[in-house]
């Protein structure tokens, strides 16, 4: 496998921090069909959006959240079913929120906290809902034991845990970023706490492979130009051992994108970054395989956003929606957001060794 030198230096200009590689990097061959990989189109997304989060239930895929023009949140609910390439509207969310954290268990769909108008912590809430798709219907749960807005939230051996994003400070005012490992179980509708993650973060992605759980990138910061702090901190969770173990970073520092696992690799697609001297969304996708500790790129998207709804069916990787400029998609910036839905099929012989 070739070898690529990660950049040590300080990101102190746009190309330092756009040339920062991880190790050991595969570059797959770029192109709408080469390699095996193919990129197309399906049914635009019906309300273009921003913070849409999407999962896979039954074959299905589900988005949920939004922004909208005016920044209020829309806590909005598809379906979309590649059969037939329809999306069908449902039960929007009892109490609209945007950047909330969603898993999905056992055939129904549970999300967590949010931010009600401003993205902030204290615009957090602790609402805990689960929604079944059977039945189009939401149905309250035990809060969340502490206020958070784009937290992460995965499900594994029969719990959900919910991790990172921003909250308040312990006297309830401001912004902090905290690391936080909130687990809910919904045999016991109960909720306990865990060992938090190392590097507090916010807007991460994050997935499951083998019993573990990854959580990967985000930003550092709580928000705006200088404060987002883009990272490519990659942590391993156990939960039998109840311990965070640093892993190889992802290729391009991000946040605000989706994640999915085929064949025992984690899909990072899209994102955004903001610093003090430039901001940006991104075409990447970059594949983490936990069996060796190192990272791939997959072809490009064929546009750059972030906030988009990120879901896997089969073989085939659906980015539906989303905002094609960094920071928000609504108010005068409402033509960033987009509705455009780009399917990216994988080839058979992804995950075999390189």
């Amino acid at each position: 496998m070739p070898l690529v030198t990660r950049c040590l230096v300080g990101v102190t200009t746009v190309a330092a921090l756009m040339l920062a590689v991880a190790p050991r990097l595969v570059v797959h061959a770029q192109g709408q069909t080469q390699g095996g990989y193919r990129w197309s189109t399906a049914a635009p997304f019906p309300e273009p959006q921003e913070e849409l989060y999407a999962l896979t239930v039954n074959g299905k895929v589900y988005i949920v959240g939004g922004f909208g023009k005016t920044g209020d949140p829309q806590g909005l609910m598809y379906e979309y079913d590649p059969a037939v390439d329809r999306w069908t509207k449902k039960k929007s969310m009892p109490v609209p929120v945007h950047h909330q954290a969603q898993a999905a268990f056992q055939g129904k769909i549970y999300t967590f906290g949010g931010c009600t108008k401003q993205l902030a912590g204290t615009a957090a809430l602790d609402n805990s809902w689960e929604y079944d798709p059977a039945a189009d219907s939401w149905r309250p749960l035990p809060p969340l034991p502490v206020k958070m807005c784009a937290a992460e939230a995965e499900d594994l051996g029969g719990k959900i845990y919910v991790v990172g994003g921003l909250t308040t400070f312990d006297n309830g005012t401001g912004t902090r970023v905290t690391g936080m490992n909130q687990v809910y179980d919904p045999k016991a509708n109960t909720w306990e706490q865990r060992t938090p993650m190392p590097t507090a973060r916010n807007h991460h992605y994050s997935a499951v492979v083998s019993g573990k759980i990854y959580m990967i990138g985000g930003r550092l910061g709580s928000g705006g130009a200088g404060a987002a702090s883009p990272t490519d901190v990659n942590e391993e969770y156990d939960p039998a051992t109840n311990v965070w173990t640093l892993k190889a970073p992802m290729p391009t520092p991000r946040s605000g994108g989706g994640a999915v696992v085929y064949n025992g690799r984690i899909i990072a697609a899209g994102g955004e970054l903001t610093t003090r001297q430039f901001s940006a969304t991104f075409r990447a996708v970059e594949a983490y395989d936990p069996a060796t500790d190192t990272w791939s790129i997959l072809p490009s998207m064929p546009q750059a956003k972030h906030g988009g709804g990120v879901a896997l069916v089969g073989n085939r990787l659906y980015l539906a929606s989303g905002s094609l400029i960094p920071g928000r998609g609504f108010g005068s910036d409402w033509v960033a957001a987009t509705g455009a839905h780009d399917v990216l099929e994988l080839p058979p012989s992804f995950g075999a060794s390189e």
